[in-house]
């Protein structure tokens, strides 16, 4: 089975949407399971994971009904407010949907040290419990707590989303704290990471397929093919390219690889770490 571990839905709401700026006119519109069936279709996609663009119990909730109107959506990754008081009881609620395979935080949008907050720190604690995964979302900045982070939930599954956002146009050896922290944060075997993301992480949105090899070649080395996973990032990738230009970037990269390697990063390893069949 072929899956994208990573898109997202959404009904369009400027004010909710503030970060689709005017620099994003591609995206700012309505992206639902109608748009991305056909596309997913015509690449021979089997099934999706749709993750969480907003930090509301609303978008978790409309992305479970649309995983239940849409078969081909296989799990979700939704939102919950991990610092409150209330994280278990909220978990238990949404963790009664067996479409409900995880949880993302925009930490990207927090501080440095957002993660190792004793609230933060205690709604993460609570995943395991429910067979929950917890998405990264982060620049490269922050990184380095993210792994202090880890060190301290041996037994919680983390997916790292967009191999951590390195700034790819401007080379790897601009990118050696990336680097560094990518290749520490993988020794952590409970850490998986998400081959996603890329193109929208180069200047202007002009990128070649050469531009990410190495640091494909770093993510991989990395995590071994035993955990990475293939994702669009459908729709924000349209602001670099549309969704055949992200899927051949790895295909091509990967095309030297055994059919065995390629089938676990384009779908098997979503559906282990997701749990998918369940």
């Amino acid at each position: 089975m072929r899956i994208d571990a990573h898109q997202h839905f959404w009904v369009f709401d400027p004010v909710r949407d503030s970060w689709i700026d005017d620099s994003m006119l591609v995206i700012r519109k309505d992206f639902l399971p109608k748009d991305l069936k056909p596309i997913l279709k015509a690449n021979n996609i089997d099934g999706c994971i749709a993750v969480q663009a907003d930090q509301s119990e609303t978008e978790t909730n409309f992305l479970l009904q649309s995983a239940a109107d849409n078969p081909f959506i296989k799990g979700v990754v939704g939102w919950v407010d991990l610092c409150n008081k209330n994280v278990d009881e909220r978990l238990k609620h949404f963790a009664q949907n067996k479409l409900f395979k995880g949880v993302r935080h925009i930490v990207q949008a927090e501080t440095e040290d957002f993660v190792l907050r004793n609230d933060f720190l205690n709604g993460i604690s609570k995943l395991s419990k429910y067979n929950l995964v917890y998405d990264i979302l982060v620049f490269p900045n922050q990184l380095e707590n993210v792994i202090k982070m880890v060190a301290k939930f041996p037994e919680q599954q983390f997916v790292l989303d967009h191999i951590a956002k390195p700034k790819i146009s401007e080379g790897l050896i601009a990118n050696t704290n990336w680097k560094t922290n990518i290749k520490r944060l993988a020794s952590y075997k409970n850490v998986s990471c998400k081959v996603s993301g890329m193109v929208t992480e180069t200047q202007d949105f002009k990128w070649e397929e050469k531009d990410f090899h190495e640091f494909l070649n770093v993510t991989v080395e990395a995590f071994g093919v035993d955990r990475l996973l293939f994702g669009s990032d459908w729709p924000v990738c349209l602001l670099a390219g549309a969704y055949q230009d992200v899927l051949h970037i790895v295909e091509d990269f990967f095309n030297s690889f055994s059919i065995e390697e390629i089938n676990k990063i384009m779908g098997a390893n979503a559906v282990r770490i997701y749990n998918l069949n369940n």
